[in-house]
């Protein structure tokens, strides 16, 4: 299974690939499992058929690593709409965004004006400002952004990786600033030298982690646990409830399309849940990491590639 996730991951960021594999009509249908469309308007009805059932949401339009200024102000002002939008709705959704998509790549001072723009305006809208992890290369740069956006606006979040080994001195440093904190798995493919390889130490840090931000949630932080592995959902709600906290002191987060009966059933148990919705034409590598990360699907699409 390591192979065929491994394989997924080199497809995911192969430009040749990106380019002939969507035009296959099983995966551009198979996509729609995990996305409502390409649109905004299609995140915003899916959104507002969740809301129905007491889950809130996160939008992020896919992308990353723009080429240059226009394109990255592009992204912004779908951003500032996105945020518009939400609220003319009503939705209790945050948004979400990667800081190659936002410049990172160009200028960090670029991208800390552009995340800045975006922030305001969702502090202007009473909404919550996600930043995406990207590759391990990419972790200290965002951090900093992070951090100098913090410096402003509360609204804002970040997200870190369990499988990196960094993950726990990180958030030893940013506990000072009483961080808000999605925590994931890992999605990107990274070497032995900077990330767990094997799924029991990736877990074992990802409940380590949680544990450690559920112990200063009192002071301000905010614990999100990015998870499907409900075994990890499970052992969050023991220790939070082992702390004294209420079901709403923290969130879970889970992807549109997998374990919708989870999704509800948390909503209907009394915790805080939010479906992240992703949308926009590309799509693809983010599907395949998507297949990588849940290794039922892996080998169905690896038969499906190359009998196709």
């Amino acid at each position: 299974m390591g192979l065929a996730r491994n394989g997924l991951l080199w497809i995911s960021e192969n430009r040749k690939l990106r380019q002939a594999l969507p035009k296959y009509k099983f995966i551009r249908r198979a996509v729609s499992r995990f996305m409502p469309g390409e649109q905004l308007g299609d995140a915003l009805a899916a959104a507002e058929r969740l809301r129905r059932q007491s889950i809130n949401t996160v939008f992020t339009l896919l992308g990353e690593n723009v080429t240059d200024e226009p394109e990255a102000r592009h992204e912004v002002e779908h951003y500032v709409e996105m945020l518009r939008q939400i609220n003319k709705r009503g939705l209790d959704t945050h948004v979400s965004v990667k800081l190659t998509h936002l410049g990172l790549d160009l200028n960090e001072g670029l991208c800390v004006n552009n995340l800045l723009a975006i922030v305001a305006e969702a502090k202007a809208l009473n909404n919550m400002v996600w930043i995406d992890m990207e590759q391990s290369q990419y972790v200290d740069r965002t951090i900093d952004v992070y951090k100098k956006v913090r410096k402003t606006y509360s609204n804002v979040g970040l997200c870190l990786q369990s499988y990196l080994y960094r993950t726990e001195r990180d958030l030893e440093n940013l506990l000072p600033h009483f961080p808000a904190i999605r925590f994931v798995k890992g999605a990107y493919k990274e070497p032995p030298s900077v990330a767990f390889r094997k799924k029991s130490d990736v877990d074992a840090n990802f409940f380590k982690l949680t544990r450690t931000l559920l112990g200063h949630t009192r002071n301000g932080a905010k614990l999100v646990a990015g998870t499907h592995d409900m075994e990890l959902v499970r052992a969050t709600q023991e220790e939070a409830k082992r702390m004294g906290l209420a079901r709403t002191d923290y969130e879970f987060h889970l992807l549109y399309g997998i374990q919708a009966n989870e999704q509800l059933k948390l909503a209907r148990d009394g915790y805080s849940v939010r479906v992240l919705i992703s949308y926009g034409s590309f799509w693809f590598p983010w599907y395949v990491r998507r297949l990588a990360e849940r290794p039922a699907n892996v080998w169905f699409v690896v038969r499906k590639i190359f009998s196709s």
